[in-house]
């Protein structure tokens, strides 16, 4: 198990949380209901941004994370991320919170899956990286940070051998191995089945450095071409692209890890013919849906009275009416090609609150059972209180 794997591991699902409450912030600041105007303001969109990523690259922190260590569980990791979302004036309930979660795990794992060599997960990371810059390019201060972060993961990856790739996306494997939900936007993609496992295609460029199957060379014993055979390879394979950037700033040539939940991504054929997400001018109806499925499990942003913080926002999520009727369209087009099942999302916050009540008995008795690994990322945690 490779000890490197927990700083990319934590980049690139921040960055997918990121592109998914900055979508369902925008969407909800675009709104057309009268009844929240007022409520909510594009500075406040910002605001939350900006504090998730200041705690997410501060220095502590990222000391703390880039140090070798083993990979947390699935039940550690999501501590530290529902944290890091918490550390603005956002509150997501438990039940939103299981849902991002999912969302970001799958995205990343298709990522994983698809990326063309072991070493180009440093540009999807990359990629995620440039796209939180972005974000946040308003405020000078948290772009230092990005950046500084950015040269510290050029640095500690700089000197990593292929071999190292290769253990860091195997140990990425497994902990993906179990996960299999399954996500609208990839379903109608068909780069991922009804099951829930990803449809990986045999055909586009080959990896960098790497010949395009289906010739054999045969040499003799001075090291001579004496014959060519050639045979079928069951694809449709091509010549590679041209390697991407890993500097602080350049062409990732790559697109994954890019924003796939922005309506007016442009689609990058020509550079990758991995499974993408498709994209166009007109908005995703499925990809709305499923992030209309997240904004119905949270029901409502609040923000808790701190002493000496500044009161923050309750924010109504709720899908407006024209949203509903177009996920009930593009619903009932999946349910009958995918057979994908409709969850009704919990619209009853005493309801929701039982359901995390009950959540975290259990959660108190695992972690009574389980004292020995209940303490990994504990100091991760605590420095994050202190942030």
């Amino acid at each position: 198990m490779s000890v490197r794997t927990l700083p990319l591991v934590f980049i690139n699902l921040g960055g997918e949380m990121l592109y998914i409450l900055d979508q369902r912030l925008r969407a909800h600041n675009t709104s057309e209901d009268n009844s929240e105007k007022g409520v909510w303001s594009e500075n406040d969109r910002k605001r939350v941004l900006n504090d998730i990523v200041w705690t997410m690259f501060s220095k502590p922190f990222m000391d703390e994370l880039l140090k070798p260590q083993q990979l947390y569980s699935h039940r550690t990791l999501k501590t530290v991320l529902t944290r890091l979302a918490h550390s603005s004036i956002m509150r997501l309930n438990p039940a939103s919170m299981d849902r991002l979660y999912e969302l970001m795990i799958m995205a990343f794992k298709y990522q994983v899956f698809v990326c063309p060599r072991p070493k180009d997960l440093l540009l999807i990371s990359y990629n995620h990286i440039d796209a939180i810059r972005e974000l946040v390019k308003d405020t000078p201060a948290v772009v230092n940070q990005v950046d500084e972060t950015h040269r510290k993961i050029i640095e500690v990856y700089a000197s990593s051998s292929e071999g190292e790739f290769q253990l860091l996306r195997q140990t990425l494997l497994i902990f993906f191995q179990d996960m299999h939900v399954r996500v609208s936007l990839f379903l109608k993609s068909q780069v991922q089945n009804p099951n829930g496992r990803f449809a990986l295609l045999t055909s586009g460029p080959v990896p960098h450095r790497v010949d395009v199957p289906g010739l054999i060379r045969t040499f003799n014993s001075k090291g001579r071409e004496v014959r060519r055979s050639e045979f079928p390879t069951g694809g449709s394979y091509t010549s590679p692209i041209r390697e991407g950037s890993f500097e602080l700033h350049g062409d990732r040539v790559i697109r994954l890890g890019t924003n796939m939940y922005n309506v007016n991504h442009p689609e990058e054929t020509h550079t990758s013919k991995v499974p993408s997400v498709k994209t166009d001018d007109a908005p995703n109806l499925l990809a709305k849906e499923e992030l209309n499925l997240l904004a119905r499990l949270m029901g409502s942003m609040k923000a808790e009275n701190v002493p000496g913080v500044e009161t923050g926002f309750r924010i109504s999520l709720f899908t407006t009416d024209q949203e509903e009727e177009e996920a009930e369209a593009s619903g009932g087009a999946e349910e009958s090609l995918c057979g994908v099942i409709n969850i009704q999302a919990m619209q009853d916050e005493q309801a929701a609150t039982e359901l995390a009540r009950i959540a975290g008995q259990f959660a108190e008795r695992e972690e009574e059972s389980d004292n020995p690994s209940s303490s990994k990322g504990d100091d991760l945690l605590a420095m994050m209180d202190d942030l």
